[in-house]
């Protein structure tokens, strides 16, 4: 083997992100292809909306915006295999890079837009807790975990936001326990 898997950066059609990203793990996942592709983000942030202004129902609620939109990154092992079935799948433009040469993003490049981040192993909070939000325009609010997800980089809160309930979902970075 000796091969190892790189980040690379797919153009897609406006809006086809999600559904190339999800197109591509069923591929995968079909065709026993783990071993060459490995993994997809689509790096995105969480922020507030407000509509309605000024006709008196002004409404917020928190929505992901892309921070790179009809870009996809894909960690794989660049082969010709691997550039066909990515290069193949419907909503995908081409690999970014010159002619057809896809180039892969740099050790650098990967750690500033943090898309390789170590699973967080060790969360001292569980379901049920407490816990103050300490990033993001949530910042300092404070809600109850209702979800944690299977690799611990998010979690799901209920947070109490204008006298209703909220379901919002944050990294777990975000979130510090409150401890009594």
């Amino acid at each position: 083997m000796g091969e190892e898997a790189k980040w690379y950066v797919i153009h897609t059609y406006s809006g086809y992100e999600n559904k190339v990203a999800t197109n591509l793990e069923k591929i995968v996942e079909n065709r026993k292809l783990e071993h060459l592709i490995q993994a997809m983000r689509i790096p995105s942030e969480m922020v507030i909306e407000t509509s309605g202004e000024g006709t008196g129902r002004k409404k917020t609620k928190e929505v992901e915006r892309k921070l790179f939109p009809s870009y996809v990154l894909v960690k794989m092992i660049m082969t010709d295999e691997s550039w066909h079935v990515v290069r193949n799948i419907r909503g995908v433009t081409a690999f970014v890079g010159p002619g057809s040469k896809p180039i892969a993003l740099t050790e650098e490049e990967v750690q500033k837009f943090e898309i390789d981040q170590i699973p967080v192993a060790e969360i001292d909070f569980e379901v049920g807790d407490s816990v103050k939000i300490t990033d993001g325009a949530l910042r300092d609010s404070v809600g109850v975990v209702e979800e944690i997800s299977s690799d611990k980089k998010r979690v799901k809160l209920i947070i109490s936001m204008f006298g209703r309930q909220m379901s919002t979902e944050i990294e777990t970075s975000a979130v510090s326990p409150i401890k009594e």
